[in-house]
């Protein structure tokens, strides 16, 4: 029995539940997020004030080690999604409930400002190295976050709504997935996937360069991603169907 059970107010006793659950998974999303941009942006700047030879891998393999053991640990509370992209296209597909989207969106938010303002306080001057900004031009760097996402909501959908996915590896296939996205964007968009991952480094570095391209390419290509996947798999595997014990990003 939650706290709020035992509240003694006119609202119904399961609207103080599912108030108690979005707080719990809204107090999710804000760990999760901030330990997720602490990570994925520290390794850039570890390698910029250290001059690191093994910059590119260490920086996937840092982001997608940060999203595996985020997600395995806060997966079955909130659904692990640490991700703006992510929230509005799983709703989008019908996986997520709308009404839930703007407090994860703030808390994603506020997690992420947050984590960047810590990173500033404990690397500065060095921050800059965190910052995603294109080392190529305006519409190549759009596609190319564009695609990344993409693949990783196609994945991330797959674990999410799909009976035959091995939902209790999908922290680890997004990991992977992850640091694959990486090694393939990360020298010329620096791999963000994730509007937040680029927008708290921006505030605390004031470094805006393409910014938007940073909240829309990740965006549409997520919608684009979960949706493909929901047109190809199975329509009998839906979320009614699903068994509680690989429900890893089904909240």
């Amino acid at each position: 029995m939650s706290q709020f059970d035992c509240i003694h107010v006119d609202a119904p006793k399961r609207s103080q539940t599912l108030d108690a659950s979005l707080t719990r998974k809204v107090g999710a999303e804000f760990v999760g997020t901030f330990i997720l941009i602490f990570a994925a942006t520290a390794a850039p700047i570890v390698n910029q004030k250290y001059n690191s030879v093994m910059s590119l891998i260490g920086n996937a393999a840092c982001g997608g080690l940060a999203a595996m053991v985020v997600i395995l640990s806060t997966g079955h509370i909130s659904g692990g999604h640490l991700n703006p992209s992510l929230t509005i296209a799983l709703a989008a597909v019908r996986h997520f409930r709308w009404a839930h989207v703007p407090a994860y969106i703030m808390a994603q938010v506020s997690a992420s400002i947050c984590a960047s303002f810590a990173l500033k306080g404990v690397f500065h001057p060095f921050m800059s190295g965190g910052v995603t900004v294109p080392s190529i031009d305006t519409a190549q760097a759009f596609a190319l976050e564009f695609l990344i996402t993409f693949n990783l909501l196609f994945v991330v959908t797959a674990l999410s709504t799909d009976t035959r996915a091995v939902g209790e590896l999908g922290g680890i296939a997004v990991g992977a997935t992850v640091v694959l996205n990486i090694l393939i964007a990360g020298p010329s968009t620096g791999g963000s996937m994730n509007p937040v991952r680029t927008l708290g480094p921006a505030v605390a570095a004031g470094n805006y360069k393409e910014l938007w391209v940073y909240m829309v390419a990740p965006t549409l290509g997520a919608i684009v991603g979960a949706g493909t996947y929901t047109a190809v798999k199975h329509k009998d595997d839906e979320m009614d169907h699903v068994p509680p014990h690989v429900r890893s990003f089904r909240r």
